[in-house]
């Protein structure tokens, strides 16, 4: 301490710095304090599964299989309280009561056009045939009536698990913001890695068809998920943000893979959807960059979002 003759400390006056609350953190940070929420609560309800017979074998108990699978009771919960949980969070603490509207508004936003649910429906069967055929050389063989008639109830309930957990957060909270910060080929070249390393855990499950896979499989599912959310950045945007036609796009590849895919394709392993799928997307993202030069359907925000 250096102090004068009459012993005055000349350091001058000592300012407290004010600490800031988690809610104001919440509220500088939205997208940073989304993206770790979602991936701390998934991963950490998801914890029990990966640990268990059905995992890693550490525990030594398994998960019940509802209709068919253990992932009704091992993921999904980790699924409802990753995405959608941490987007309401969020949002609710940043943007209040205005804010909430906004994003239950989109999820809301059934009616547009016709065309986009059928169009929806009958293209990603479509494309996943088609680069399915490419990639094998192989005609598809016609799936069984009971799986035809599986379909749409599968649809269903693929819409109100997967894409309920999953697109509230995505597409309704993330998207608008990063595309608003970064515009829409910035913002979808973020938000596509961090949704497929969300997911990287359930490679140590049945989720990943693990232990049969290599060090590429995720590489491959996360450059996936890239060019996946270029298409769905587009189909969201064209449709005027209606996350309904999000959530529907998403599962339709789900529902086709897990129902009809392997009744086509009986000779193709597990592995082959990963490619199927990363070319088929990989195709019609190629076309919609270049059809829209990257602009991908967004238009400039009436109101910015924090």
């Amino acid at each position: 301490m250096i102090s004068g003759a009459h012993g005055n400390d000349l350091r001058g006056p000592r300012w407290c710095a004010q600490p800031v609350t988690i809610t104001e953190n919440i509220r500088r940070r939205p997208l940073v304090w989304f993206f770790v929420l979602a991936n701390a609560l998934s991963w950490a309800a998801w914890a029990p599964y990966i640990l268990s017979e059905n995992g890693l074998g550490l525990l030594h108990f398994r998960f019940p299989e509802l209709l068919g699978t253990s992932q009704l009771a091992g993921v999904l919960p980790g699924a409802y309280l990753g995405p959608i949980f941490s987007a309401y969070v969020v949002t609710a603490v940043t943007d209040g009561r205005a804010g909430l509207r906004l994003w239950v508004g989109r999820l809301a936003k059934w009616r547009v056009n016709w065309r986009w649910y059928v169009g929806v429906v009958l293209a990603v069967p479509a494309v996943l045939t088609a680069s399915t055929v490419a990639l094998s050389e192989q005609n598809p063989m016609l799936p069984a009536v009971a799986t035809l008639v599986a379909y749409v109830p599968g649809l269903v309930l693929q819409m109100v698990t997967t894409g309920l957990a999953e697109e509230p957060g995505w597409r309704d909270f993330a998207l608008p913001r990063l595309q608003n910060r970064f515009g829409p080929l910035g913002g979808t070249l973020i938000l596509g890695p961090l949704w497929g390393v969300w997911h990287l855990p359930l490679f140590f499950s049945d989720w990943g068809n693990w232990p049969h896979w290599t060090l590429l499989t995720p590489v491959e599912f996360v450059a996936t998920c890239v060019t996946f959310s270029i298409i769905m950045t587009w189909v969201f945007n064209r449709t005027g943000e209606s996350l309904p036609i999000a959530m529907l796009l998403h599962t339709s590849v789900n529902n086709f893979f897990s129902i009809a895919w392997s009744q086509m394709f009986p000779s193709m392993s597990i592995q082959d959807t990963s490619h199927a799928f990363l070319l088929g997307s990989g195709t019609i993202a190629i076309v919609l960059l270049a059809a829209t030069r990257g602009r991908l359907g967004h238009r400039a925000p009436v109101l910015a979002l924090r």
